[in-house]
């Protein structure tokens, strides 16, 4: 049956299995760390704008991030399953059982996410001063903050949801191009809305503050959702989801399977980070501040990780479902040493600005020092969780999240926040401690990962064997 949107969606299921690794993993991945970039646009635009506002006014969406990362769990836990479950289904050419899976995906999220901001609304109060620890200075900055961008815990949802739907396809350009868009109307909305605008003496515009740089992020959010929308509906009609409230047993089992792993490292990660934050907290606004600004560069130095990782569980996922167990395997190597290597690169470049990236943010003499003492003590750890992350994104890719997922935990809990409480308060190293441990987490996940990846007990597909479609003679040409 000829299908409207189909022979674009082969093209892309045929380069994605027949492409070389390196080039498709290019092809694939610069899209996406275009849209990792855009993603750290919008904090170095919020965080320098609000820099002109106030000394320490920036540190306030740091506060917000990891208690926003909790809420947003069962979401990812979703996203990861349905990534997943479509890319396989994708490279097993069964777009019938795709289409169908979208309408559950898009259904099961706008219900879920709906729910959940409203839940994260009325907690706010009692997770910034019971849990993050927020400091006095920061406490009412971050209340107005978190309240605003509650509404993007659906807008941010829904569009990883769509990108998720594009990416599985193997079109990474659309929402790469879409959240450019996005952020390039944040970065416009951002002065305006902070500082305010005054012409020949009349305020048309009043200075919002930390106010301002939620809304822009929601407006322009908002935004590249409607055109994710539109662009999905006229360029792969017969992928538009029909929302439903009469989702399958069999995708509901299946979801919970894959994506209960990635949504309980999702939670166990955000709360790890709120510690992190009480801990980093307790050193002051100053030490926040710095932190803040040296966590901007460290997004920065690992874009590529961030970007490239996404083109691995598209590569897995599709090879996987095609029957192409060993291209996958391939795959997840060369992956490791390209990413790994990348991410050095960035971070050795990250390093050597570090001192004008700080300095474009603050003149503070204590929080310059703070932030470039961690800087130096946390970057070298950077390539070591790129290739954890490697392994996290080959999980999810594959459908085998729970080793990825207990090895996140680990990670988090028992080096970066027991270690770092231990090195900070027990052994008397104070910021520092916090820092190190921060490093060690990376480099010790990233050093345990390896092995899993290249023993391969991943390389099995999720899809029923019916569904697969087995590799014709056509598919022994594949160059890996």
């Amino acid at each position: 049956m000829n299908i409207q949107g189909q022979t674009e969606i082969d093209e892309k299921r045929d380069r994605v299995l027949r492409g070389s690794i390196g080039g498709t993993l290019l092809w694939l991945g610069l899209p996406l760390m275009a849209v990792q970039l855009v993603n750290v646009s919008y904090n170095i635009a919020d965080a320098y704008w609000l820099s002109r506002y106030s000394e320490i006014a920036y540190a306030a969406p740091r506060q917000v991030m990891p208690t926003f990362m909790l809420w947003n769990a069962v979401a990812q836990g979703l996203i990861a399953a349905n990534l997943a479950l479509l890319t396989q289904l994708v490279g097993a050419r069964n777009y019938g059982e795709a289409r169908r899976y979208i309408s559950y995906f898009v259904s099961a999220a706008l219900m879920v996410n709906s729910v959940i901001a409203v839940v994260y609304f009325f907690l706010r109060p009692f997770i910034f001063r019971y849990i993050v620890g927020t400091p006095p200075q920061l406490y009412g900055d971050t209340m107005t903050y978190s309240r605003i961008i509650t509404l993007d815990i659906v807008f941010s949802a829904f569009t990883l949801t769509y990108s998720t739907i594009l990416q599985s396809i193997g079109d990474t350009r659309t929402p790469a191009t879409i959240n450019a868009l996005a952020a390039l109307a944040n970065v416009i909305l951002d002065p305006l809305f902070i500082l305010g605008v005054n012409a020949g003496g009349v305020q048309l515009l009043p200075a919002m503050g930390v106010a301002g740089a939620a809304y822009a992020t929601v407006l322009s959010r908002l935004a590249g959702l409607l055109l994710l929308l539109r662009r999905l509906s006229t360029k792969y009609p017969y992928m538009v989801p029909k929302l439903t409230l009469h989702i399958e047993r069999e995708w509901i089992l299946r979801s919970i399977r894959i994506g209960a792993p990635v949504s309980l490292m999702m939670a166990s990660n955000s709360l790890a980070f709120m510690l992190q934050n009480n801990l980093i907290n307790q050193f002051g606004e100053y030490t926040a501040a710095a932190a803040a600004i040296g966590l901007i560069l460290m997004d920065l130095a690992d874009a590529t990780l961030w970007g490239f990782t996404g083109s691995v569980s598209i590569m897995v996922g599709q090879a996987l479902g095609a029957g192409l167990t060993e291209r996958a395997r391939r795959v997840a190597s060369k992956a490791m040493l390209y990413i790994g290597l990348s991410t050095l690169v960035g971070s050795l470049i990250a390093f050597t600005v570090r001192d004008a990236f700080i300095n474009a943010f603050t003149g503070n003499p204590v929080i310059v020092r703070e932030a470039r003492v961690f800087v130096a003590t946390f970057i070298p750890s950077l390539p070591f969780f790129a290739l954890f992350f490697i392994g996290v994104s080959i999980g999810r890719g594959s459908g085998h999240t729970v080793f990825p997922t207990i090895l996140g935990v680990v990670r988090l809990w028992a080096v970066r926040i027991l270690l770092g409480y231990i090195l900070s308060f027990n052994l008397g190293l104070g910021s520092l401690g916090v820092w190190i441990a921060m490093s060690l987490s990376n480099i010790v996940s990233g050093a345990v990962m390896v092995p899993w990846v290249l023993k391969g007990s991943w390389a099995v597909p999720i899809v029923k064997a019916g569904e697969i479609q087995v590799p014709s003679a056509r598919g022994t040409g594949f160059k890996h």
